[in-house]
């Protein structure tokens, strides 16, 4: 799920892009303003955001990629910045819902789902999950020293 969300992502980061690049193309042919603003202010503003937002999103990409080929799941800074974009694709889809419509918000909690599935896939794996070896004397979870259960003889 790790790939695949990582590819969703980068997918995503540059369609945001290039939506930001035809936004700010179109204020600064209509020459809109907004309350005075200088309508060239208003597409670098539009740009600027739009390759900020798309490098967030890249990065987030990178760390499902490199979570997805290590088999390890991010930590520390990294994990804090996929939560971060979870909880932003979150927000755009409850926002996409009235401004965009019911398609928008599908989308936009698929792309959270993975991103929440990735996190919590790495999370519930063991960290030694391919070195340990069964112990071959039947005692399954519990182990020797475990204490009888209550009731056994």
């Amino acid at each position: 799920m790790a790939v695949v969300g990582g590819v969703v992502l980068a997918f995503e980061a540059v369609v945001f892009v290039l939506l930001n690049l035809f936004l700010g193309m179109v204020v600064d042919q209509q020459e809109m303003s907004l309350a005075g603003i200088d309508p060239r202010a208003t597409t670098l503003s539009a740009w600027i955001a739009g390759g900020v937002f798309g490098v967030y999103l890249l990065v987030n990409a990178a760390v499902l990629l490199r979570a997805a080929v290590t088999d390890r799941p991010p930590r520390g800074f990294w994990r804090i910045v996929l939560m971060s974009c979870a909880v932003v694709h979150g927000l755009l889809g409850a926002f996409s819902v009235g401004l965009v419509g019911w398609q928008a918000f599908a989308v936009m909690m698929a792309v959270l789902a993975l991103i929440v599935w990735a996190l919590t896939w790495y999370s519930a794996k063991p960290a030694d999950a391919g070195t340990s070896e069964p112990s071959g004397d039947g005692a399954g979870e519990q182990g020797p020293s475990a204490p009888p259960a209550p009731g056994a003889a």
